[in-house]
Protein backbone atom coordinates (compact mmCIF):
# COMPACT_ATOMS: atom_id res chain seq x y z
CA UNK A 1 0.00 0.00 0.00
CA UNK A 2 1.71 3.25 -1.10
CA UNK A 3 0.13 5.68 1.37
CA UNK A 4 -1.12 4.40 4.72
CA UNK A 5 -4.68 5.41 5.63
CA UNK A 6 -3.53 7.43 8.67
CA UNK A 7 -1.48 9.68 6.37
CA UNK A 8 -4.39 10.14 3.96
CA UNK A 9 -6.49 11.20 6.95
CA UNK A 10 -3.81 13.64 8.12
CA UNK A 11 -3.41 15.08 4.63
CA UNK A 12 -7.18 15.72 4.44
CA UNK A 13 -6.71 18.03 7.43
CA UNK A 14 -3.33 19.66 6.78
CA UNK A 15 -2.95 19.60 3.01
CA UNK A 16 0.65 19.55 1.79
CA UNK A 17 2.17 20.90 5.04
CA UNK A 18 5.32 19.09 6.20
CA UNK A 19 4.86 15.83 8.06
CA UNK A 20 7.36 14.22 10.43
CA UNK A 21 7.12 10.45 9.93
CA UNK A 22 8.92 7.30 11.01
CA UNK A 23 10.44 5.12 8.32
CA UNK A 24 12.01 1.68 8.28
CA UNK A 25 14.49 0.16 5.81
CA UNK A 26 15.50 -3.51 5.72
CA UNK A 27 18.79 -4.39 4.09
CA UNK A 28 18.01 -8.07 3.49
CA UNK A 29 21.07 -10.29 3.07
CA UNK A 30 21.43 -13.84 1.80
CA UNK A 31 25.08 -14.80 1.79
CA UNK A 32 26.87 -12.27 -0.44
CA UNK A 33 23.60 -11.04 -1.96
CA UNK A 34 21.30 -8.18 -1.05
CA UNK A 35 17.58 -8.03 -1.90
CA UNK A 36 16.57 -4.82 -3.66
CA UNK A 37 13.40 -3.41 -5.14
CA UNK A 38 13.16 -0.94 -8.01
CA UNK A 39 10.98 1.94 -6.85
CA UNK A 40 8.04 2.77 -9.13
CA UNK A 41 8.22 6.49 -8.28
CA UNK A 42 11.94 7.13 -8.95
CA UNK A 43 13.16 4.06 -10.85
CA UNK A 44 15.97 3.67 -8.31
CA UNK A 45 17.01 0.38 -6.72
CA UNK A 46 16.64 0.49 -2.95
CA UNK A 47 16.25 -1.73 0.09
CA UNK A 48 12.83 -2.74 1.35
CA UNK A 49 11.29 0.31 3.02
CA UNK A 50 8.09 1.68 4.42
CA UNK A 51 6.31 3.99 6.80
CA UNK A 52 5.83 2.87 10.38
CA UNK A 53 2.14 2.55 11.24
CA UNK A 54 0.87 4.07 14.51
CA UNK A 55 1.73 1.75 17.40
CA UNK A 56 4.03 -0.44 15.28
CA UNK A 57 7.69 -1.03 16.08
CA UNK A 58 10.03 -0.04 13.21
CA UNK A 59 11.45 -3.60 13.21
CA UNK A 60 7.90 -4.93 12.70
CA UNK A 61 7.49 -2.50 9.80
CA UNK A 62 10.61 -3.94 8.14
CA UNK A 63 9.25 -7.49 8.41
CA UNK A 64 5.78 -6.46 7.18
CA UNK A 65 7.16 -4.47 4.24
CA UNK A 66 9.41 -7.35 3.13
CA UNK A 67 6.33 -9.55 2.85
CA UNK A 68 4.20 -6.85 1.17
CA UNK A 69 6.81 -5.52 -1.26
CA UNK A 70 8.76 -8.63 -2.15
CA UNK A 71 6.87 -11.68 -0.86
CA UNK A 72 9.72 -12.81 1.39
CA UNK A 73 9.96 -13.68 5.07
CA UNK A 74 12.86 -12.02 6.88
CA UNK A 75 14.30 -11.89 10.35
CA UNK A 76 15.65 -8.59 11.66
CA UNK A 77 19.20 -9.08 12.92
CA UNK A 78 20.01 -5.65 14.30
CA UNK A 79 19.44 -1.93 14.11
CA UNK A 80 22.13 -0.33 11.92
CA UNK A 81 21.25 3.33 11.78
CA UNK A 82 18.80 5.97 12.76
CA UNK A 83 18.96 9.15 10.69
CA UNK A 84 16.83 12.13 9.73
CA UNK A 85 16.26 12.47 6.00
CA UNK A 86 16.23 15.69 4.05
CA UNK A 87 12.76 16.99 3.27
CA UNK A 88 11.11 15.07 0.45
CA UNK A 89 8.62 16.83 -1.79
CA UNK A 90 6.45 14.37 -3.67
CA UNK A 91 4.99 14.98 -7.14
CA UNK A 92 1.61 15.90 -5.62
CA UNK A 93 3.22 18.57 -3.39
CA UNK A 94 3.16 16.60 -0.12
CA UNK A 95 6.21 17.33 2.06
CA UNK A 96 7.77 14.91 4.57
CA UNK A 97 10.88 14.27 6.62
CA UNK A 98 11.56 10.86 8.07
CA UNK A 99 13.26 9.57 11.17
CA UNK A 100 14.58 6.55 9.34
CA UNK A 101 15.48 3.27 11.04
CA UNK A 102 17.79 0.98 9.09
CA UNK A 103 17.94 -2.73 9.87
CA UNK A 104 20.19 -5.54 8.79
CA UNK A 105 17.95 -8.52 8.09
CA UNK A 106 18.37 -12.11 6.99
CA UNK A 107 16.30 -13.85 4.35
CA UNK A 108 14.30 -16.73 5.87
CA UNK A 109 12.08 -17.95 3.03
CA UNK A 110 10.18 -17.10 -0.12
CA UNK A 111 11.15 -16.34 -3.69
CA UNK A 112 10.99 -12.58 -4.27
CA UNK A 113 8.38 -11.09 -6.55
CA UNK A 114 6.85 -7.64 -7.03
CA UNK A 115 4.22 -7.58 -4.33
CA UNK A 116 2.60 -4.17 -4.78
CA UNK A 117 2.50 -1.06 -6.93
CA UNK A 118 5.38 0.60 -5.06
CA UNK A 119 7.98 -1.28 -7.09
CA UNK A 120 8.46 -2.51 -10.65
CA UNK A 121 11.19 -5.11 -10.13
CA UNK A 122 12.76 -7.08 -7.30
CA UNK A 123 15.87 -9.21 -7.17
CA UNK A 124 19.02 -10.43 -5.51
CA UNK A 125 22.29 -8.63 -6.30
CA UNK A 126 25.85 -9.36 -5.30
CA UNK A 127 26.91 -6.78 -2.71
CA UNK A 128 29.92 -5.87 -4.88
CA UNK A 129 27.81 -5.33 -8.03
CA UNK A 130 24.88 -3.10 -7.03
CA UNK A 131 22.56 -2.11 -9.89
CA UNK A 132 21.97 1.40 -11.22
CA UNK A 133 20.26 3.71 -10.92
CA UNK A 134 20.24 3.28 -7.16
CA UNK A 135 19.48 5.31 -4.09
CA UNK A 136 22.39 7.58 -3.34
CA UNK A 137 22.86 6.13 0.13
CA UNK A 138 22.60 2.44 -0.84
CA UNK A 139 26.36 1.81 -0.94
CA UNK A 140 26.75 3.35 2.54
CA UNK A 141 23.92 1.14 3.82
CA UNK A 142 25.59 -2.01 2.48
CA UNK A 143 28.98 -0.97 3.90
CA UNK A 144 27.46 -0.34 7.33
CA UNK A 145 25.62 -3.68 7.28
CA UNK A 146 28.72 -5.66 6.33
CA UNK A 147 31.65 -3.79 7.80
CA UNK A 148 30.73 -1.20 10.43
CA UNK A 149 31.13 -2.53 13.99
CA UNK A 150 29.32 0.35 15.72
CA UNK A 151 26.12 -0.47 17.53
CA UNK A 152 24.13 2.23 15.71
CA UNK A 153 25.23 4.76 13.09
CA UNK A 154 23.81 8.27 13.31
CA UNK A 155 25.20 9.65 10.00
CA UNK A 156 25.49 7.80 6.70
Amino acid sequence: MPTPPFIIDLRSRIGHAPLWLLGANALVLRGEEVLLVRRADTGEWSPISGIVDPGELPSETAVREAEEEAGVVIEVDRLLWTIVTEEIVYANGDRCRYLDHGFRASWVSGEPYVGDEESTEVGWFNVSELPTPRQERLEAMVRIALEDPRDVVFHL
